[in-house]
């Protein structure tokens, strides 16, 4: 699995854990950084003061044995904007290194990692290699406190890394008094918003009912409402338009002056900022992403857009023929996902349609914004499909990224109009060579949907079908 593969999951099981956490009634609080009158025992002179003054790492007593204990706290962690994380791995260093020659044990708080203040996998992975022998020697145990499903998507960056012998080293624990077992637990520093997610997570585990929410009840979407709404609700509030405004607009803006930018839809964005042009759209006011100055903050709002309607744009229904794509023998494979786009209601096939023709457009560029058919495959599967119930698993990803890397890739054949092939089995590569270009002008549409403006990148080029087997 590649690495932009598991930076988006890791993206969206973060945001899950938000929303997860939402509901348990718990707001993440603004961090206040401390001052130097607030914790006696540090100085502004202190070499590391510009990290360790948010109180991410602490020397927290003994466990059972004796041994000295470090906890790092996620919910004390900044937005990444404001943490130099090289500096935080520096920080790390000097302070294990006080107390590696003995046995020790570290305390890892997960509650409160999230799409704001998360590290890189890539920074992850290299910070993991920079601890060598002497750090993992003499720890005894690595405490890993309300584990989600992030952590699995960890486990599967860090396992070609780790050995038996440490792996045995991490276990898990899902409630707080779980450590009193192996801790001097009264010694431990416990930020008070690990405290109360505990508690919640406790009082479910009861069956009590959680204390009620103090954001208001959900209320009807407004006439203008853009994000998490069906795509027939957009369609209604719209004249009957069937590609969303806000679909449109960013493809638009993006196809204008962001083709050859390199990295498109890989970076991320503010998301006080993406917020706040979701709250324009939703009330209907206009955008102008040239205020904003960065030619990825639309990128991400049509990813975010994506990711907000009630069911992925590929269906629910669809999941599990998509997963099956793997199976298919690889010279059938453009065939398949063209069988299968055939059962997507028809304004689903005319959205997803635009998409892909207007994807496929950016990955003719790769070689400026270095987004080829694979790369952008990584950052829309998971934006497009996902289980009806419960999340994807990480063996899902690769068949989700392959039928998305072909619709990209073979735009012109999986939205072909020429029906009277009977498919495009035996015969199509041949078909496909002597067929030349899609017409200029011309879009891709099933038999029966109305007609709308051209989704196919403009001059499309040729395009062989068959996959290598190896993908």
């Amino acid at each position: 699995m590649s690495q932009p593969d598991l930076e988006e999951l890791a993206e969206i099981e973060l945001r899950r854990d938000e929303e997860k956490a939402a509901a348990l009634s718990i707001a993440r609080k603004p961090l206040v950084v401390p001052t130097p009158g607030q914790d006696p025992t540090l100085s502004v002179n202190h070499p590391f003061y510009d990290v360790a003054r948010h109180g991410i790492l602490q020397v927290a007593g003994e466990d059972r044995f004796g041994r000295r204990v470090i906890t790092f706290s996620c919910c004390r962690m900044p937005p990444s904007h404001e943490l130099n994380h090289r500096r935080l791995l520096e920080y790390l260093k000097h302070t294990l290194d006080q107390y590696v020659e003995s046995d020790y044990t570290i305390v890892y708080f997960h509650y409160g990692l999230n799409s704001r203040n998360k590290p890189s996998l890539g920074w992850l992975q290299s910070t993991y290699k920079e601890f060598d022998r002497r750090y993992k020697k003499n720890l005894k145990a690595l405490y890993v406190v309300h584990p989600t499903n992030f952590i699995k998507v960890l486990w599967t960056v860090f396992k070609p890394l780790i050995s038996h012998k440490f792996g045995r080293k991490v276990i898990y624990f899902n409630y707080l008094s779980e450590l009193r077992e192996h801790l001097k637990y009264g010694q431990l520093i416990v930020p008070p918003e690990v405290l109360r997610y505990d508690e919640k997570l406790r009082n479910l585990h009861r069956g009590q009912v959680p204390a009620p929410a103090k954001t208001p009840p959900p209320r009807p979407p407004l006439p203008t409402q853009q994000f998490g709404v069906s795509l027939q609700y957009l369609k209604d509030k719209n004249q009957g338009e069937l590609i969303p405004p806000v679909l449109r607009f960013t493809v638009t803006y993006l196809r204008e002056k962001g083709l050859r930018t390199e990295g498109l839809f890989r970076r991320s964005a503010s998301v006080h900022t993406i917020r706040e042009i979701q709250r324009l759209y939703n009330q209907g006011k206009p955008v102008n992403f040239d205020d904003y100055g960065d030619v990825h903050i639309p990128a991400v709002i049509l990813k975010t857009f994506l990711r907000e309607l009630p069911q992925p744009l590929l269906t629910f229904t669809a999941y599990e023929q998509i997963l099956g794509i793997t199976s298919v023998e690889s010279s059938l494979r453009v065939t398949r996902c063209h069988q299968i786009l055939q059962s997507l209601p028809e304004h689903n096939y005319a959205v997803l349609s635009y998409l892909m023709g207007f994807l496929h457009e950016v990955s003719r560029e790769s070689i400026f914004n270095k987004m080829n058919s694979s790369n952008l495959a990584c950052v829309f599967g998971l934006n497009l499909i996902w289980p009806s119930q419960g999340a994807s698993s990480l063996s899902a990803l690769v068949p989700m990224n392959l039928f998305t890397e072909l619709l990209i890739e073979y735009y012109e054949m999986v939205f072909s109009t020429q029906e009277a092939r009977g498919g495009l089995g035996a015969g199509a590569v041949e078909a496909g060579e002597r067929s030349g270009p899609v017409s200029r002008g011309r879009t891709p549409r099933r038999p029966g949907l109305a007609p709308r403006a051209s989704a196919a990148p403009d001059g499309a080029r040729e395009t062989p079908l068959v996959l290598e087997a190896s993908r």
